[in-house]
This record gives C-alpha cells, sequence and structure tokens, in this order.
C-alpha cells in the first residue's frame, strides 16, 4: 500500500461513492485512510496466519481436555470468548511490523475513529442491536415454513421442559413461563451490547482490516473472501462439535457458509457507512439471539443446527433475500467515506 497523507472532503458527510468502480476513486482521492490503491497481499498473508494460528493456539488446552471431560462445557465457553481477540492481535502485528495500514491512518483505515459523521455512525450502530435479532427471527419462520422445526409459541413447551431439565428439582415454582420468554426477549439488545465487547475482538480484524485490505478486489470479491476467510477462522472450535454438533468437514463447511453470508452483510455495513462500529455491535447482536429457535420450539421439535439455525439453511435464505434487495436497490454501490476529524477540517 502506497503511502499518502489523508485527504479531507469538503463536506462533512463525506463523498457519496456511487462509480462503477468506488475503489479507483477512493484510492485515488482518500489515501491509504479509505482503502489501499492494491491488495497488500503480503500483510493479508500475515494476519491470515497469525489470526489461523493464534486461534489454534488458544483452543489448544479444549484439544488437550477433549470434549467428554467434566470441565469442558465451562472451558469451551472461556475459551471462544478469548478466541475472538486473535483477529485483533492479528493486526496490530501487521500494522506494526509491515505497517499496513500507514502512520497517521490507522485508525480511520480500520473504521475505529472519528465517529464522523456522528448521525451516520451512531444510527447504523443503533440499528445493528435490533437487525440481527429481526433476522435471526426471520429465519425461525422460514425453518417452520419448511417445517424443519415445529414453534410453539403459546406455551414455549420445549423451553419450558429444557428450563425443568437444567433445574434442580427443589420445589419452588418458577415464575409462569410467558414471563420467562418475555425476559429473555427483552435481555437481547443488552446482550448485543455486552457481546459486543467480544466481537470487537473479531470484527477488528475482519471488517476493520480485512476488508478495506481486499476492498480493490471489487466490493462482492472481497465481502465474499473476508466472510469465508471468518468461517474457517472458527475450525479449533467446531471440529470439537461447536455450533453444529458435527466433528469432520461438514460442520467446518457449514460454518464457512453461514460466516459468508452474514459477513456479507455485516462487511456491507462496513463499507456503507465507513465505519466498524455497526458490524461489531451487529455481530454481538446476532451471538445474542442466535439462540432464538430454542425458545420457541415445541418439545420434542426437531432442532438441526444446520438447517433451522441463523449460520444454517434458514439464515441462508433470510440473508439472501436481504441481500438480494440491498443489490436491486443499489445499496452495494455507496461507500462514503468517514468526515475527517474537527482538529483535521480546514480553517475557515
Amino acid at each position: 500500500m502506497t503511502q499518502g497523507p489523508d485527504v479531507t472532503p469538503t463536506t462533512e458527510q463525506g463523498p457519496e461513492v456511487t462509480a462503477a468502480d468506488p475503489a479507483q476513486h477512493l484510492a485515488a482521492t482518500q489515501g491509504p485512510a479509505a482503502i489501499p490503491a492494491r491488495v497488500p497481499w503480503g500483510a493479508v498473508a500475515l494476519f491470515v496466519l497469525l489470526s489461523f494460528g493464534l486461534a489454534w493456539l488458544v483452543a489448544l488446552p479444549l484439544w488437550v481436555l477433549g470434549p467428554e471431560h467434566d470441565a469442558f462445557p465451562l472451558l469451551l465457553g472461556l475459551i471462544a470468548s478469548a478466541m475472538m481477540f486473535t483477529p485483533t492481535l492479528a493486526v496490530l502485528a501487521v500494522t506494526f511490523l509491515l505497517r499496513v495500514p500507514a502512520t497517521g491512518s490507522r485508525l480511520r483505515f480500520l473504521g475505529m475513529w472519528p465517529l464522523r459523521p456522528a448521525k451516520r455512525v451512531v444510527w447504523w450502530t443503533v440499528a445493528a442491536i435490533f437487525a440481527p435479532a429481526i433476522l435471526v427471527a426471520a429465519s425461525v419462520g422460514v425453518a417452520a415454513l419448511f417445517g424443519w422445526t415445529t414453534l410453539d409459541l403459546v406455551h414455549f413447551s420445549g423451553f419450558a421442559e429444557s428450563l425443568e431439565g437444567a433445574l434442580p428439582a427443589t420445589g419452588v415454582a418458577l415464575p409462569p413461563i410467558g414471563v420467562l420468554v418475555a425476559a429473555q426477549l427483552a435481555a437481547i439488545p443488552l446482550g448485543a451490547v455486552i457481546n459486543s465487547v467480544f466481537a470487537a475482538g473479531e470484527e477488528i480484524g475482519w471488517r476493520g482490516w480485512l476488508v478495506p485490505a481486499l476492498r480493490p478486489l471489487g466490493v462482492w470479491p472481497s465481502l465474499l473472501l473476508s466472510g469465508a476467510i471468518w468461517g474457517l477462522w472458527h475450525s479449533p472450535l467446531i471440529l470439537l462439535g461447536y455450533n453444529f454438533g458435527l466433528t469432520d468437514w461438514r460442520g467446518v463447511a457449514l460454518m464457512t457458509v453461514g460466516c459468508t453470508a452474514w459477513g456479507v452483510l455485516f462487511g456491507w455495513s462496513r463499507l456503507r457507512t465507513g465505519s466498524v462500529w455497526p458490524a461489531v455491535v451487529g455481530h454481538g447482536a446476532l451471538n445474542a439471539s442466535a439462540s432464538l429457535v430454542v425458545i420457541v420450539a415445541a418439545a420434542g421439535a426437531p432442532v438441526d443446527p444446520a438447517l433451522v439455525s441463523p449460520l444454517g439453511a434458514a439464515g441462508w435464505i433470510v440473508i439472501a433475500v436481504v441481500t438480494a434487495v440491498l443489490l436491486l436497490t443499489g445499496q452495494f454501490r455507496r461507500e462514503p467515506a468517514l468526515a475527517p476529524s474537527r482538529r483535521a477540517a480546514p480553517a475557515a
């Protein structure tokens, strides 16, 4: 990537790029703070190597312990959370070792700062708290429509059954199931915010660094390739049965397709806003709402994650429809830059 000074846009909103090849326009007018003029393949290779290598290193205790060990479920949650920060560690390495992006443009390249134009960044980030949960709910509806599961939206019998099996028999009556379900649903926005702390560890790598690094390839190659890399990165956990209960290539394939699909939306939010924060919060919201089907499925109904989860076939269908709408309305052609910080604004 060539180094050069930031060129501040003439308006606070930044230029709305709708040209046939926005990458060339941004590289020419915005400098390295927007996107590189060409893909820094050496840095990309180092980033992928480090993020994958660190992920396997962090997950190593799980492989030593094995899924049969009593401590495995607790350790899985802790290690999965720690593993989420490995892409950010890889970003730090390529940033300081290879100087990609260049000094002086790093936070802007990553979409972390400035948070301007505030109206665009803030409102997209707020919308990201709720949008993934809506898509997850739609995927549950699709799963029911195709007969992949059966819903119980009155008695929530599957959720009630799971609570009864998980809690010890103390004789203490639980609150009405409707209250518990309402509490679970109301907690999703809070869970999205809390999960965003961990999701940032991933998104600074995937959508913050990798998407703009690959952007010279074109919008679709950058979104699809970064999403596939994101999915494959999960392999140390997926091969232990995480998410899909499969311990072979099928689980990795399902995760890769699911992450590629969601990566299109998260990557689009990154390019559409110039900021990484909507993707961060959206990722947190996806993690917070991913188990919605467990709450609404009927007792005894099949709940195959490969079919009914937001990363499975139902989720793929919903995202395909949303992506088609965005494509038909020209949303993938709009790539506004972040506004300059007030310190960097030219004097009147």
